[in-house]
Formats: C-alpha cells, structure tokens, sequence
C-alpha cells in the first residue's frame, strides 16, 4: 500500500467519523459531499494524515456549532442556495474554480466574470391528440379562447392594481461565477390534456421527483399542489408531498418574502413571525385560484451536457393545498414574469437577466427547450430581430409589454388610431407578450380593422361560412391542401416588424375543412396580446439587461 492510498484511507476515516457526529443536517451532508470529492482530488491526497488531522481536530467544534442558515448567506441570489457540489459541477483540482462537467475533460477553467452562458429546461405542448381523447381540435381552441376571456379579464384587474406597488426585488443583479453549463427544461404542447399552454418538465425535493407546470410569462408565482390536498383539480401522477422531500421548508409569516404574496381573504395573525407559515393566495380569473404556503424547496434541471443535472436550493414557491380553476391536468404552475418572486426572476443573478424559449407547433408530440441565460446559437441567428420593452409603471409589474404602433395584412398598414395601442393611467390598454395565453388578441378598435382587412383581401374561392362560434372569418377549405391567405406582420414603435407564416395566425380544423382566424378582441380590458399560438417556431428571447424582446423563426421541434 503506498504512503498516498494510507493517508486517502485515514483521510475518509476521519470525515466519515466527523460526518456522523456533527448536529446540523446540512453541515452533514457538506462533510458526504465532501467524501465524494475526496477521490477525485489528487493535491488533496498529498497533504500529510498529521496536518489535515489537527485541521479537522480544530474545525469540528466550530462547524458543529455554526448556524446553518448562514452558510450561504453570501449568496448575491436570496432564496437561492447552492451546493458547493453536485452531480452537474465538477473541481478543477482543489483550487475552488468551478467547469461543467462537460468540459472538465478538456481542462478548461472559468474564471469569475459573465453570467453562464445558458441553463436550457425542457418545454412539451401537452400534445398527443390521441391522448385529448373524443374532443375535436375545434373543442379545443373554443375551450381555449374561453380561458383566454377569463384570463385577460384577470390581467386587465392586475394591470389596474400594480402601478404604484413598489414590491420590493428579491434577488440581487449581480450574476454569480459563471458556469459553462446551460440550463435546460423540456417544452410541451399541452392539447393532450385539454389545453392550449405550454408545459415543462421540473424535478422537485429531495429525492427530485418529476411534475409537469404550465409555463407562464404572464404570471410571477411558482407553485404545485400538495398534500394534503383539501380542495384541488385532478392532475396527472400523484401530488407534491412536503413530507416525503427532506430539502422542504416553510417561509415563515416574519420572512421579508412573506411580503411579496398576497394573504388569503381571511388572513390568520402572525403571532410566531420565525414559527409560524406564510399563507398565500394567489389568483388568475373567477375559476382559477390558489391557496396555500410559502415555502422554500430543491429544484432539479437537466444541463446541455447528456445526463447531467443541476440542483437549485430554496427556490420560493406555493405549496398549494386549496386549488381550482382551468389547470387541465397540470400539477401546477411555472412563472416566469418580471416579478421577484418567478423563476425567471429568482435564477437572474446565476444565469443572467436573459431567457428564451422555442414553442412547438400545438398538437405536437414533439418536445423543445426553454433557456435560462444567453443561447449561442440564438444570438447567431441571421433572422434575429430585435425590440423593445415599453416602460413598466411600477418595479413589480408582471407582464412583457412592448410598443406595439401598426398591425400590416397583405403587406398594407392598416389605418387605426396610434392611441389604440397606449397604455393608460388605469393599467388598460397596451401590448403584451404571454405564453399562457393560447390565441391573439387586440383591443376591440383595431380587431375590427383587423378582421374586416382579411376578409377584403381573402380569395372569393374559399366560401365564408357564416355564424361560426366564436372565431370570425371562417372559410370553407375542403380539399385544399395550402390555402393563400393574406401575410400578417406586427409593426413596432421602434422600427421592427414581425412576419408571421400562415399557420401562426389561421386555424385548420380538420377533417372539417374549416379555417379560422386566431385572432379575436379584448372584452372589455382594451389589453392586446401576442399569445403562443402566434408565437409556434419562433425561438423568442426575453433580454431585460438590454431591456427587449428578441424573435427568430425556427423549427423549434429541432432545437
């Protein structure tokens, strides 16, 4: 045996011996971490049994004392915690600099400096037709824009009541040490269970276990159902279950982030402010809402490299345990909106103020990627175009507006009114981009001139069928393989146009032979919105450091 292998041995008996003494749980699982990294640490191997004994000898009574709140309470991200390791991360050597896994072979190290370049999650349209049972693709975009009704209406209320909240941010601005892996989350059609949002795939506690969220760009809060379900709506698989994950905890009542959610309608005192919940109520329309805890959990995502993962510790979300409304199946919900407490916003300060994603054609079986941080290949998009955000009133509002200045059909500006498009002092009006809205939408002024447009320049071969429910126009297209429609591209105030195919922006409804215009008017709130039916094939980016929507057709299947 030599001189290292005898010490590598001494060295595992004593951390071993130490892990099982020490009191606070986290503190062990650091000293089993530890253990595994041991081995592949070859300067460690050359410190001397005698040294790293006193070193230890001299530590144990100071780490078992620590208070194990504090041992990532210099984390630029609060609410978000780091393992020092974990299946995703590798040491290069002992000297603290941080590679993915996918290019520790190569030796290459990266120093503190930008945000990683992207962390990609998996995004499926709950698609399959099959699995959506005896409904038609009909019953589906009808029961989609009437979601879409209730849905708009509960932006147009959130939109009046967010100018002047001046919720305070969560995390910090300032990126971590960057790290060369991307993170990834599957993208799904969600048709297959009924609806028209997009799902991705997240892996929750400890051990991760698999749970499908709808997507959302227009909502902030993350939240599941959990046991014990007193109130919720039927989902595929099981629910969360906070005892069954070691890694849950709940945000109590005296937690500063207690402060970001809304309490329920009969909100309880907070008599132990470091004991005692933090109770939440969060609403999306008349039939949908969720009620809850605050509460603190392990978050598990796929990397670019194959087979890897990263863990994200203590991200803020709602352990719903009263649930009801339009979810189709969904064990939950996923924000990603410009509020502190979304995704989006919680994962900012490791992978940057950059996200994107690339949304499949509904009805597809087929999964795409939603991407936390830059995407190389997006950037080096030769289509890759550019706007900008219009100015938010308030640092919580939630929703991507843009500045929206002229809608053009068949290559024609049509004439509506500029001040149809402004956004007022009450929060109606203006343009918004959102992903959990299933068609487009336009203040009830320029729908009109929309609809009229298409119908004047549609082709008399394709008969207009009269009285269709809900969609206006429809047009007899019975054996016609490709039927010509009139282009449709959004005019921006600062120059960009968006050109949308065919297929973005009219509906086939086969074996019928019908096709619709997706497009309709807002009832009532005057909001407009770019939904994800219009958005299908286009890898679309959300830069907030540069403050502007990107868009670049793609085949987002083959992303």
């Amino acid at each position: 045996m030599t001189r290292n292998s005898t010490t590598t041995n001494l060295l595992f008996l004593l951390l071993l011996g130490l892990s099982q003494i020490l009191k606070p749980t986290a503190v062990r699982r650091l000293f089993h971490e530890a253990l595994a990294h041991l081995f592949n640490c070859s300067a460690m191997a050359q410190l001397t049994g005698r040294s790293l004994l006193l070193s230890l000898l001299l530590l144990a009574p100071f780490v078992a004392s620590v208070d194990v709140s504090k041992l990532n309470s210099s984390s630029p991200l609060f609410g978000i915690e780091f393992p020092p390791f974990n299946t995703a991360v590798t040491d290069t050597g002992c000297d603290g600099k941080l590679v993915a896994a996918e290019e520790a072979g190569d030796g290459q190290k990266h120093h503190q400096a930008s945000p990683s370049p992207s962390l990609k999650l998996h995004m499926t349209h709950r698609a399959a037709a099959a699995a959506a049972g005896d409904r038609t693709r009909k019953d589906l975009f009808l029961d989609s824009a009437e979601k879409d009704a209730i849905r708009i209406e509960t932006m147009r209320r959130r939109a009046a009541r967010s100018g002047g909240d001046q919720t305070p941010a969560l995390s910090s601005s300032s990126p971590r040490r960057a790290l060369s892996e991307r993170l990834v989350a599957t993208v799904e059609s969600g048709v297959a269970v009924g609806s028209g949002e997009y799902l991705m795939d997240v892996y929750v506690g400890t051990p991760p276990r698999r749970f499908q969220m709808i997507m959302d760009t227009g909502s902030d809060l993350n939240w599941l159902q959990c046991a014990p379900c007193l109130d919720c709506f039927e989902q595929r698989g099981p629910v969360f279950d906070p005892a069954a994950s070691s890694s849950y905890r709940n945000v109590t009542c005296g937690d500063q982030r207690c402060g970001l959610v809304a309490p329920p309608e009969a909100p309880r005192a907070c008599r132990r402010p470091g004991e005692d919940s933090c109770p939440y109520y969060y609403w999306y329309g008349d039939q949908s809402n969720t009620t809850g805890d605050l509460a603190l959990e392990s978050f598990t995502v796929n990397l670019t490299a194959p087979g890897a993962s990263r863990r994200v510790d203590g991200v803020v979300f709602g352990c719903g345990h009263w649930n009801r409304g339009l979810f189709h199946g969904a064990a939950g919900l996923l924000g990603l909106g410009r509020g502190p407490l979304s995704f989006a916003s919680q994962l900012r300060a490791v992978y940057g103020h950059t996200f994107s994603y690339c949304l499949v054609d509904h009805g597809s079986d087929v999964a795409s990627k939603v991407v936390f941080g830059e995407d190389a290949l997006l950037l080096a998009h030769p289509q890759l175009k550019y706007t900008a955000f219009a100015p938010t009133s308030s640092p919580a509002d939630t929703f991507y507006y843009v500045n929206l200045k002229g809608v053009l059909v068949g290559g024609e500006l049509l004439n509506i009114s500029s001040d149809t498009w402004d956004v007022g002092k009450d929060g109606s009006g203006g343009t918004i981009v959102d992903s959990g809205t299933t068609l487009s939408y336009f203040a009830e002024p320029a729908y009109q001139v929309i609809r009229q447009a298409f119908i004047d320049r549609m082709s008399r071969s394709y008969p207009l069928i009269p009285d269709f429910p809900v969609l206006n126009p429809c047009y007899n297209v019975s054996g016609v393989e490709r039927p010509e429609v009139p282009e449709l591209s959004l005019l921006f105030a600062d120059g960009a146009v968006w050109d949308f195919p065919a297929e973005n922006y009219f509906i086939r409804l086969d074996p019928d032979g019908i096709m619709c215009l997706a497009v309709l008017g807002t009832p009532r709130s005057g909001m407009s919105i770019i939904g994800n039916f219009q958005q299908q094939n286009f890898h679309v980016v959300y830069d907030l450091q540069n403050n502007r929507m990107g868009f670049a057709p793609r085949r987002c299947a083959e992303v």
